[in-house]
């Protein structure tokens, strides 16, 4: 899933050929062990090298150039079917989550929630939502995923193959973050018209009846006033799930798998993308908890501020549905990887191998005979 530009070291363009399967090994991305040198690339006698960008492994059959338009159109497409299935496929438990947050008092529990919703609403009640839900997460799917591969395509070029590899959570952690920046652009509308019809009883059962309104009480701004918190529960929790997941892929091909990527099956590879994706969606819940309780009363109480609303919620009432929360976002969150992974492995799209040191790096600390 990584890609970096090729840097050479100096008076080494002989020992290290440009292979595609060499080139494949220098993958991006971790904590800087130290400080490099920009080093120059020797010119040829007939031409001058360009940094080069890989796609896959060289045994790999892939129906595109890695970092082509295609390519990302196909990645953006398979943020879509990730983000909007499964986002979609919990809006029960998403709605009983929100209702926590906002009504604690009412639903005093998970269980409490649902036997209330039904009591109240019927089963259909528990699918309210939906349809802005959908629509909503698929636009942050497009962005979140698609812009993903851009900003880290783009960072990786800027910082060269070495310092790729070195700084490659700083990256993994800096092109989440600007993706997400858009996504919740393209979010904030339909989550707050979600809102809106989970958490107010009576204001409106559908989107067609809920958008109309919104625009005519409060204009454009009703839609776009969860922005900023959106930002505060998003950023980080992308940030999280991308950086978090990349490297738990790393370390169980490392230290759990018993054989190389390379060796396994794309079942296999499949499997451990739903592990890490999981694990990642627990540890993303936890971070974004607190925004995400802002962001549900804030677009439920009209007139109200984050500031207020954090200061009401207080330092308890932030965590209030964090379970729920944990199970919806740990489930979503290792579905997405599993569902976007997918798309790349149906569609044939470069998926390179975990990260490994490069070769002139390995030189440089004495790795290498």
């Amino acid at each position: 899933m990584l890609t970096c530009c090729s840097v050479a070291a100096p008076q080494a363009s002989a020992m290290y050929p440009s292979t595609l399967t060499q080139l494949a090994r220098a993958n991006p991305f971790s904590a800087p062990l130290f400080s490099l040198q920009k080093v120059e690339e020797p010119q040829q006698s007939h031409h001058t090298q360009r940094p080069r960008r890989l796609a896959a492994a060289a045994t790999d059959d892939v129906s595109c150039e890695f970092g082509s338009s295609k390519y990302y159109a196909l990645c953006g497409f398979g943020g879509i079917l990730s983000c909007g299935l499964t986002h979609t496929a919990v809006v029960p438990l998403d709605l009983v989550k929100c209702r926590l947050q906002v009504d604690p008092d009412k639903f005093k529990s998970i269980g409490n929630g649902f036997r209330v919703t039904i009591r109240e609403d019927g089963i259909r009640g528990l699918a309210k939502g939906w349809a802005p839900t959908f629509i909503g997460y698929s636009m942050q799917g497009l962005c979140k995923f698609g812009f993903y591969e851009v900003f880290k395509i783009f960072y990786s070029d800027l910082l060269g193959e070495e310092n790729t590899y070195l700084w490659r959570t700083s990256l993994y952690l800096a092109a989440s973050a600007s993706a997400e920046f858009f996504a919740d652009i393209a979010l904030a509308p339909m989550e707050a018209v979600k809102v809106r019809v989970q958490t107010q009883p009576g204001y409106a059962n559908t989107l067609r009846q809920a958008v109309p309104k919104m625009f005519a009480e409060e204009g454009l701004w009703a839609f776009y006033k969860g922005v900023v918190p959106l930002w505060m529960r998003q950023i980080p929790y992308t940030m999280m799930k991308f950086a978090c997941f990349e490297r738990t892929v790393e370390l169980l091909y490392k230290y759990v798998v018993p054989k190389p990527r390379s060796e396994c099956s794309k079942a296999e590879q499949l499997v451990v993308t739903f592990c890490a994706g999981y694990i990642a969606g627990v540890f993303c819940a936890i971070v974004s908890h607190p925004a995400d309780s802002v962001v549900s009363v804030l677009n439920k109480e009209r007139g109200s501020t984050a500031v207020q609303v954090l200061k009401k919620l207080g330092p308890k009432g932030v965590w209030k549905g964090l379970v729920a929360r944990i199970i919806m976002i740990g489930t979503l969150t290792a579905l997405q990887w599993f569902i976007y992974d997918s798309v790349k492995v149906y569609f044939r799209l470069p998926r390179p191998p975990p990260p490994d040191m490069p070769e002139s790096l390995k030189k440089k600390l004495g790795l290498t005979e």
